[in-house]
C-alpha cells in the first residue's frame, strides 16, 4: 500500500519545514539581531513601567503610550549617564596620577623581577628606558612588518567600531517602536499560533513570563550585594575610591566580564597609585578574586538560579554553552533562555511519563 499523507499532514510538515527555515535563517543572520535582541530584552524589562504611566491620568486626560514610552526611555538614559557620571571622575582623577606614577612601578618592577630574569639570561630592563630601548630595537628590525599589521588592524578595527556605532544607534530606535507596539506585537504572535494550541501557547507563555519576573528581581539582588561587597571590601582595605569602584562593579555585573573588567582595572590603577609596593595589588586580588567566587558559586546559582528552578551545576553550564554557541549576546541571553527551555522540558517531561510509550510494560 504506497504511503499518502493527508491534508492536515502535509500542512503541517510544510509549517515544520518553514519553521526550521526561518530558525536557520535567524542562526545566520545573529550579528545582525544584536540590537533588536538588546532592545527586545529592555523592551521586556521597561514595558510593566510603561504601562503604569500609559494607565496614570493627568486631569481628564490619560498619558499617551509614546509619551510613556519616551518617559521610560529618558529614565533609563538617565540612569546610564549617571553611571556614566560616576566613572568618569574617577578615570579624570586617577588617569592623570598614573602617568605620573608610571614610572616608579616600572622603576619598582624592575628592582624586583630585574636580579630573577638575570638569572635565567635575560637582560631586558622593566623601566621607561629598558622598555624604550626595547620598542626602538623591535620597530628597526621589523618595522615594515609592524606597520602592514597596524594598518590591518586599522582597517578590522575601523569596520568593527562602525558597526558597533551603527548596533548602538539602532536599539534605542528599535527599542522605541518595541515599547510603542508590544501589546499589538503579542496579540499578533498570539492570533499566529494555530488555533488548537492557543491555550496552551498561552499558559506556557504566562509560566515563562513568571519565571523571568522572578529572573529580574534575583539579578537586581545580586547587583545590589554586589556593589555592597566590593564597595565595603575596598573601603576597609583603605582605597579612596572605594565607593564608586564597588558601585561600578556591582550595578554592571549583568553585563557579563565587563562590570567585573572595567571595576578590576579601576581598582588596579587605584593600588598603583595609592599604595607603595605590591600589597595594594595583592589586596584587589583577593578582593575581586573572592568577589568572583561569591558570585558565580553562591549569589547567581541562589538568587537567580534557584529562583528560575535551575540547579546551580546547570547555571554554570547555561553561561558556558550559551556564550559558546551565540557569543557575547548568547552569554547575556543565557539565564533567560534557560528559563524558557525549562518550561518546555518539564511539559515535555510530563507528557513523557504520561505516554504508553513509558507506562507501557
Amino acid at each position: 500500500m504506497p504511503f499518502s499523507l493527508t491534508q492536515e499532514q502535509k500542512q503541517t510538515w510544510l509549517w515544520l519545514v518553514l519553521g526550521l527555515l526561518l530558525v536557520a535563517l535567524l542562526v545566520v543572520l545573529g550579528p545582525v539581531l544584536t540590537p533588536f535582541i538588546a532592545a527586545a530584552i529592555l523592551a521586556y524589562a521597561l514595558n510593566p513601567g510603561v504601562d503604569w504611566l500609559s494607565s496614570r491620568r493627568i486631569g481628564k486626560f490619560s498619558v499617551p503610550r509614546a509619551l510613556a514610552v519616551m518617559a521610560m526611555m529618558a529614565l533609563l538614559l538617565a540612569a546610564l549617564l549617571a553611571m556614566i557620571l560616576i566613572v568618569i571622575p574617577v578615570l579624570q582623577k586617577e588617569v592623570p596620577l598614573l602617568q605620573e606614577q608610571i614610572p616608579n612601578f616600572l622603576a619598582r618592577l624592575n628592582d624586583t623581577l630585574g636580579p630573577r630574569l638575570q638569572d635565567l639570561g635575560i637582560t631586558t630592563r622593566l623601566d621607561v628606558a629598558g622598555i624604550k630601548a626595547l620598542l626602538s630595537e623591535r620597530v628597526a628590525t621589523s618595522g615594515s612588518g609592524i606597520w602592514s599589521t597596524i594598518l590591518a588592524s586599522a582597517r578590522v578595527g575601523g569596520v568593527a567600531v562602525l558597526g558597533w556605532i551603527a548596533t548602538i544607534a539602532l536599539i534605542p530606535i528599535a527599542l522605541f517602536y518595541l515599547l510603542l507596539d508590544w501589546h499589538p506585537l503579542l496579540a499578533r504572535l498570539k492570533n499566529g499560533v494555530p488555533r488548537r494550541w492557543v491555550a496552551k501557547t498561552v499558559d506556557l507563555a504566562e509560566e515563562v513570563d513568571s519565571l523571568l519576573a522572578q529572573y529580574l528581581r534575583g539579578q537586581l539582588l545580586v547587583m545590589l550585594v554586589l556593589s555592597v561587597y566590593y564597595s565595603v571590601a575596598l573601603g576597609i582595605a583603605g582605597f579612596d575610591v572605594a565607593l564608586p569602584v564597588g558601585i561600578i562593579t556591582g550595578l554592571l555585573v549583568f553585563i557579563p566580564y565587563l562590570g567585573f573588567g572595567l571595576g578590576l582595572i579601576l581598582a588596579l590603577i587605584a593600588a598603583m597609585l595609592q599604595f607603595d609596593g605590591f600589597h595594594g595589588l595583592i589586596l584587589v586580588a583577593v578582593i575581586y578574586g573572592a568577589g568572583q567566587i561569591i558570585e558565580g558559586f553562591f549569589l547567581t546559582p541562589r538568587l537567580v538560579g534557584e529562583r528560575i528552578g535551575l540547579h546551580p551545576l546547570t547555571v554554570i553550564f547555561a553561561l558556558l554553552a550559551f556564550g559558546q554557541l551565540f557569543g557575547f549576546v548568547g552569554v547575556l541571553l543565557a539565564l533567560p533562555a534557560s528559563a524558557i527551555l525549562s518550561v518546555a522540558f518539564k511539559h515535555v517531561r510530563a507528557n513523557y511519563l504520561n505516554s504508553s510509550f513509558y507506562t507501557q510494560r
